[in-house]
């Protein structure tokens, strides 16, 4: 995880965030044990009761369960079920504002597709070989 904070939302929340997102990457698996609260208030630097309430969003979100004496383990479907709550979160908040942007620049599938790293067009292509063929005057 990453130590720094930012000041945009409270710590507990981006501890939860970055916990969630080592679940939806795959870092932590189903029935993995979280990082024990106070390891994790040490290595941070925070307040073990900033731990303990990222933590307590997890249990309540029903992703993490809490094995009395054991610490803090990932529930089974916790994966799936963050990861269709993303998808619902995303079609519902960003993908409208992506989609607007998209019809605002007038982007077509295929360079959404290529995205950073456009294919040659028929265009392009001609003028990248005819830069590339050594011109009579300097053979």
């Amino acid at each position: 995880m990453d130590r720094e904070w930012n000041d945009s939302q409270p710590i507990y929340r981006q501890l939860r965030d970055r916990v969630v997102a080592m679940i939806l990457d795959g870092v932590l698996k189903e029935g993995d044990p979280l990082p024990s609260v106070r390891n994790v208030a040490a290595e941070y630097r925070v307040n073990p009761l900033t731990v303990l309430k990222g933590y307590q969003q997890l249990v309540d979100e029903g992703l993490v369960e809490s094995r009395r004496g054991l610490g803090m383990f990932i529930n089974a479907g916790a994966r799936s079920l963050l990861l269709e709550g993303e998808r619902k979160k995303f079609l519902g908040e960003e993908w409208p504002r992506a989609r607007a942007t998209i019809e605002r620049l007038g982007l077509k599938a295929e360079e959404l597709l290529n995205g950073a790293n456009p294919g040659p067009s028929s265009d392009n292509a001609q003028s990248k070989r005819a830069e590339s063929k050594p011109r009579k005057e300097e053979r």
